[in-house]
């Protein structure tokens, strides 16, 4: 009917087949039959799938996935359709886009990707320093990374040392440009860098919030 909810999950699923960045550890599953029922046991990357990091990723003594505040990953956001970017995504790209959106997921061709491919769009220095002069207190791309694949960590640096959570891998491939209700979740593991996360929009959403 006009007007109802709906849920979009934008988590890519974990799989041993699924893509990983260049170094990164593969998925595992191993399945233990212990009493006539099924166990498996999982060996995976804190970055692996759809994940969120947090500030210990880049920075030693910064807050674990399990302090990221809620309120970051929990409200109103703002989806921007870069369905056209190249391999950089730039401060303009961004910059009449925002619309004062305080949480920000970025579409990019990446969504369509099942294989890594090192060519994705990702920030610039400029696009993440625009982010955070707007306030952005989330960002979510599509892509492995917000960083380009040769660079220096210095977006990472940049977004995570001004408190913005980041969110990694999400499959927007079913979501147009527009304003949504964002519920982002991630395994609280105690003080890591980052934790798989599952990640859902609420379309037409009218409650209260923000």
């Amino acid at each position: 009917m006009a007007g109802e909810q709906a849920i979009i999950d934008l988590t890519r699923s974990l799989s041993p087949d699924m893509m990983v960045f260049p170094g990164d550890p593969a998925v595992r599953f191993t399945s233990i039959d212990e009493a006539g029922a099924t166990i498996t046991s999982l060996s995976l990357c804190s970055h692996s799938g759809t994940h969120i990091d947090a500030p210990h990723h880049y920075y030693k003594d910064g807050a674990g996935v399990d302090q990221i505040p809620l309120t970051h990953l929990i409200g109103r956001c703002r989806v921007i359709d870069l369905q056209v970017a190249g391999d950089e995504i730039t401060a303009a790209d961004l910059s009449k886009r925002l619309c004062g959106a305080t949480r920000v997921l970025i579409r990019t061709w990446f969504s369509e990707k099942t294989t890594f491919d090192q060519h994705y769009p990702a920030l610039s220095r400029e696009a993440a320093a625009l982010l955070c002069r707007e306030k952005v207190i989330c960002v979510g791309v599509d892509t492995p990374s917000v960083e380009p694949f040769t660079g220096d960590g210095s977006v990472h640096r940049k977004l995570l040392g001004e408190g913005i959570a980041i969110i990694e891998l999400l499959d927007l491939s079913r979501v147009a440009g527009g304003e949504y209700w964002l519920t982002a979740l991630p395994l609280p593991l105690k003080g890591l860098d980052g934790a798989p996360a599952r990640v859902v929009l609420l379309k037409n959403y009218h409650g209260e919030g923000s």
